[in-house]
């Protein structure tokens, strides 16, 4: 989008802390890129592509017979150049049961390498935050963006995420996940406990707590096919999120939170047309069933140490969708 640019500090780990003043601020412990080959292309991520011509680790990836890598999604190599898949065996593009790479084939390059690494992705004093975005893929139900009415609100919506099951993930199919702040496999203490410490950081003296959202790319439309383009047009989000954290009064409240104003996401240029009303309806009898599957998770995982906030923050949920 005109008028802004977009620097990179890491990859998905951030450690983060307070400042002298009780600003988040965040760094990138790691040195570099770890991820899922599948699916990268100059299409859909450029940059990334850029960071990894050289200098990589790849695994479980198809071979190209003139010294190359190859996976899925990527320009098809050029005319006489042979795959080998991840097995060894020669890849057959009309056998639509064979793949070339793994689903979870991995690269690993350093970070510096990446075109749009910020001059100071190494900073001690790491980078302001202004803005948590949660996120999970859910083809249905689930708006584009929406953010949290205040920060107790927030740490629910990250509790309560759900996303579509990936490669990445244990689970095979399509089948819809609880991953609680995208964290699901990495938590490393008691799930009540780890949900009270993010809800004391608003107890914190002079702290200035970061504004929290959810987005989903991933709807999809009752006749089929994504309701959003994705890819370099999330961008377009991230300009709302920036103007919510201005608090630019550009925003109307729903049942789960506060979603875009009528007009307010930035269209402009936008190549195909998107049905806004579909891509941010809320369902009723979607959002009952959600409001039970989250109590039932909490319930099961959590029990006696869910804080009450959270349970509050769920009964409350449930109120204003029963007014849908």
């Amino acid at each position: 989008m005109p008028g802004w640019k977009v620097e990179c500090v890491g990859d998905d780990i951030a450690w983060m802390r307070f400042d002298d003043e009780g600003r988040l601020r965040a760094i990138n412990p790691e040195n570099g890129f770890f991820g899922v080959a599948p699916g990268t292309s100059m299409d859909t991520n450029p940059n990334a592509m850029r960071t990894i011509n050289r200098n990589t680790v790849f695994t479980n990836v198809a071979e190209t017979s003139d010294g190359g890598v190859w996976w899925e999604g990527m320009e098809k190599p050029e005319e006489g150049v042979e795959i080998t898949t991840w097995l060894g065996k020669k890849y057959d593009p009309t056998d639509k049961n064979m793949k070339a790479a793994h689903p979870n084939s991995r690269f690993c390059a350093p970070a510096a390498q990446c075109p749009i690494m910020d001059p100071a992705w190494e900073s001690p004093e790491g980078v302001p935050i202004d803005a948590i975005v949660f996120g999970g893929r859910r083809p249905k139900g689930v708006p584009l963006v929406y953010e949290a009415f205040n920060w107790t609100h927030g740490v629910f919506i990250g509790a309560a995420m759900r996303s579509e099951a990936t490669a990445a993930a244990e689970h095979k199919g399509k089948s819809i996940m609880h991953d609680p702040f995208a964290m699901r496999p990495f938590f490393g203490y008691n799930f009540g406990q780890y949900l009270s410490h993010w809800l004391s950081m608003q107890d914190r003296p002079n702290a200035k707590l970061p504004k929290v959202f959810h987005v989903n790319w991933f709807r999809k439309a009752e006749k089929g096919g994504f309701l959003w383009p994705g890819f370099g047009e999330n961008s377009r989000v991230l300009d709302w999120i920036c103007r919510r954290v201005d608090n630019e009064d550009c925003a109307q409240e729903s049942p789960i939170g506060h979603i875009p104003a009528e007009g307010s996401l930035n269209l402009e240029g936008l190549k195909e047309a998107v049905d806004m009303q579909e891509l941010f309806s809320l369902p009723r009898d979607f959002w009952t069933q959600e409001v039970k599957e989250i109590e039932k998770y909490f319930s099961q995982q959590v029990n006696d140490d869910l804080p009450n906030e959270i349970a509050n923050e769920l009964q409350k949920l449930g109120e204003r969708v029963e007014k849908l």
